[in-house]
């Protein structure tokens, strides 16, 4: 009994002892010890930002309010007016012998423009003379008619027949006489040459015929001429700004080429349809051209709104062009100045410029941000 206790305490005490080295071994997981760093944050570097050791040295203007017209400036091109735009036809088909205008050239109304050998006259004056020889017979025989009819020899009836034929060779006569002269020929000195003329004033914007070609009378016209006394400007207008823009609305144009010439227009149509990839409408404005305007150039067309839009204005001095861009200095609260991006408007009276955008009115600006400029390179 002695020895049965004495290992069942054994048992125990060994039990016991295991239970507690397995429970110093066991690893506690430190919440603080595994987690990482703490970051720190690093003030990134503002290359806009600058330090000078004289601020005092710069003075400073308060942004300006400036009113306005709102404006909505878009792009387009020149193009002629379609009701001053004139086909020139030739009625009479054949072979070009000579061109004496070429594409781009000033003409006037009743210019030669081409000679044409047509075999059309040909067969035109044959049936002028065959028309001529019936008629002469006709009206012969409506002499005698006459005569008879005098003397009882023929009746009413007679008579009448021989007079309606006389009267419809005169019409067949005419009519062939009419056709010769639309053909560019004359009944009498018909000639297998036509000549075809400008039917208007203007330049010619478009040729499809050269030397020795073919004519058809219902072809391609061979030029067309265009009066651009006043010409049209077709711009692109966004969809969301469409809503500024109506009919009879005034515009400015300014063309690239001539960017000091500004000139006075009218929107005359807006399409009553979109561009669907480029989501715009076209607007037309007519502007009388005073004769350096080409077709094909390229214009800035200016529309003024009704209501008034809210910039500032500062001196034209305190702006500073840098890398094709407009920017001023505007001081910060630890005496540093930073350089900010605007965009430029109209030059107002008094030396100062308007400002678009990138500058809100009562903002300080440095005046001779030039000489700042100098400080912050030579430092």
């Amino acid at each position: 009994m002695k020895s049965k206790a004495l290992g069942s305490g054994l048992l125990l005490l060994g039990m016991a002892a295991t239970m507690a080295i397995c429970g110093c071994k066991s690893d506690k997981v430190d919440a603080a010890a595994e987690a990482p760093p703490p970051a720190k944050v690093v003030q990134d570097f503002d290359a806009n930002l600058f330090s000078v050791d004289h601020p005092e040295n710069f003075p400073l203007f308060a942004a300006a309010e400036h009113r306005a017209p709102a404006r909505l400036a878009v792009t387009g091109s020149v193009n002629p007016d379609i009701a001053r735009t004139v086909p020139v036809i030739s009625l009479a088909s054949g072979r070009i012998v000579g061109i004496y205008a070429r594409l781009g050239d000033q003409v006037k109304k009743g210019q030669t423009l081409l000679k044409i050998r047509s075999d059309d006259i040909s067969g035109g004056f044959a049936t002028y003379q065959m028309a001529v020889a019936d008629e002469t017979l006709a009206h012969a025989q409506y002499d005698r008619s006459q005569e008879l009819y005098k003397h009882g020899a023929i009746s009413l009836n007679d008579l009448q027949v021989a007079q309606d034929t006389e009267d419809k060779t005169k019409v067949a006569m005419n009519t062939a006489a009419e056709h010769l002269r639309l053909l560019g020929s004359s009944t009498d000195h018909p000639s297998g040459i036509v000549d075809i003329t400008a039917p208007i004033s203007g330049v010619i914007t478009d040729q499809e015929v050269t030397n020795a070609a073919g004519v058809q009378s219902l072809g391609t016209s061979p030029f067309t001429i265009s009066d651009l006394s006043t010409v049209w400007i077709v711009c692109d207008v966004y969809e969301n700004d469409l809503p500024s823009v109506h009919v009879g609305d005034p515009a400015e144009i300014t063309l690239n080429a001539y960017p000091g010439q500004a000139l006075k227009g009218k929107v005359s149509n807006i399409l009553a349809i979109l561009d669907p990839n480029l989501r715009t409408g076209k607007v037309r404005i007519e502007v009388p051209n005073p004769g350096f305007m080409k077709v094909g150039m390229f214009v800035t067309a200016t529309f003024r709104g009704q209501k008034d839009e809210v910039n500032s204005a500062v001196p034209a001095s305190a702006i500073l062009h840098l890398h094709d861009r407009d920017w001023v200095y505007v001081p910060t609260p630890d005496k540093k100045f930073r350089r900010v991006g605007v965009v430029g408007g109209d030059a107002l009276p008094d030396s100062m410029q308007e400002i678009k955008s990138g500058l809100q009115v009562g903002q300080q600006v440095v005046t001779n941000p030039l000489a700042l400029q100098n400080e912050i390179d030579n430092k």
